[in-house]
C-alpha cells in the first residue's frame, strides 16, 4: 500500500491534470453541472453494481470515475469562484469532527490538524454531553439524527435528510432507518409479521374487487411492510432483491442457451420445457 505522501501526491497529480484537460481539451472545457448530471448517476450505479459483485478491479476503477467527477464539480465552482476542492474536504472534515462528539472535542472543528479526545484545550469549555459518551456503533446511529439537526444548515426535520430522487425501494428502508433513530420504531421484531400478513390481507382483497387505484395503494403499503420486516432483521432490501435479480437473470440466461442448442425459439417452448431447464439451473447453482 501507499504511504500517506504518494496519496496526497496522487490527489495532486489528479487535480494537476483534471485542470489541464479543462483548458485544452475541447469536450472536458465545455462541461457543465447540468451535462455532467447524467454521467454521475451512471458511474454512480457502475460502482454500485461493482460492489455488489465484489468485483475488486472494478471497484478501485469506479472509484476513480465516480472521484473524477466530484473534482470535475469542485473545478467548475471554483471557475464561478464559489469554492474549490479545498472547501469541500474541510467542510466534509469539520461535519465528520461534528458528528463525533464521543471521538472530538467541539473545539477541533476548523482545526488543521484536529485531535481526538481526551485532547481538550484548556481555554475550551466543557461541552462533554451524553452523545460524547457513544461506545457502541448502535450508540452512535442514535445520536446522528439529533447530531444532524442541530448543524448549521442541516436537516430541518428528521426526515428531510431523504433526498427525494431516492430509488423508492431506498427511499422507504431510510425513512424506516431514520425514524427508528429516534425511537419510532417496534419494540419486538416479530410483532411486524402481523402488519405484513395484514396489509397482504388488504391487497388481496382490493386485487380480488378489480380497482386498480386502492390495489396500487395497497400494494404500496405490503411493500413497505416488508422492507421493514427486512430492516428490523438486518438485512437490505435492495441488496436483497439485487440479488435475485442476478439469480433471475442467470437462471433465465440458462434456458435461453439451452434453446438455441435445441433449435428452438423460447416462445415455441412450453412452460413445462422452460420449468424443467430452470430446475436445471438451480441445482447448478447449488453445486
Amino acid at each position: 500500500m501507499h504511504s500517506r505522501e504518494e496519496k496526497m501526491a496522487a490527489f495532486g497529480r489528479l487535480l494537476d491534470v483534471l485542470d489541464t484537460l479543462r483548458e485544452k481539451c475541447p469536450w472536458d472545457k465545455k462541461q457543465t453541472n447540468e451535462s455532467l448530471r447524467p454521467n454521475t448517476i451512471e458511474e454512480t450505479f457502475e460502482l454500485a453494481d461493482a460492489l455488489m459483485k465484489n468485483d475488486v478491479t472494478n471497484i478501485c476503477k469506479e472509484l476513480g470515475d465516480v472521484l473524477l467527477h466530484i473534482c470535475f464539480y469542485a473545478r467548475i465552482a471554483e471557475e464561478k469562484q464559489q469554492f474549490d476542492a479545498a472547501d469541500v474536504c474541510n467542510q466534509l472534515v469539520d461535519k465528520l469532527i461534528f458528528r463525533h462528539p464521543h471521538v472530538y472535542h467541539p473545539s477541533q472543528i476548523g482545526e488543521y490538524d484536529p485531535k481526538p479526545l481526551p485532547y481538550i484545550p484548556e481555554q475550551a469549555q466543557d461541552a462533554s454531553n451524553e452523545m460524547s459518551n457513544a461506545k457502541t456503533s448502535q450508540e452512535v446511529i442514535e445520536n446522528w439524527e439529533q447530531i444532524k439537526l442541530k448543524e448549521k444548515d442541516g436537516n430541518k426535520s428528521v426526515l428531510s435528510g431523504v433526498p427525494d430522487a431516492l430509488p423508492s425501494l431506498i427511499k422507504a428502508y431510510r425513512i424506516q432507518d431514520k425514524a427508528r433513530n429516534v425511537g419510532f420504531d417496534w419494540e419486538d421484531a416479530g410483532d411486524v409479521w402481523a402488519k405484513v400478513r395484514e396489509e397482504l390481507a388488504e391487497l388481496e382483497e382490493e386485487m380480488k374487487k378489480g380497482d386498480r387505484e386502492a390495489s396500487q395503494a395497497e400494494l404500496g403499503d405490503f411493500l413497505f411492510s416488508v422492507i421493514n420486516a427486512g430492516r428490523l432483521y438486518h438485512l437490505n432490501p435492495d441488496t436483497a432483491l439485487e440479488q435475485t435479480n442476478q439469480k433471475f437473470i442467470s437462471r433465465f440466461n440458462y434456458i435461453e442457451q439451452h434453446s438455441i442448442k435445441m433449435g428452438k425459439s423460447l416462445k415455441d417452448m412450453s412452460i413445462q420445457e422452460m420449468d424443467k431447464l430452470w430446475e436445471e439451473a438451480k441445482k447448478l447453482e447449488n453445486k
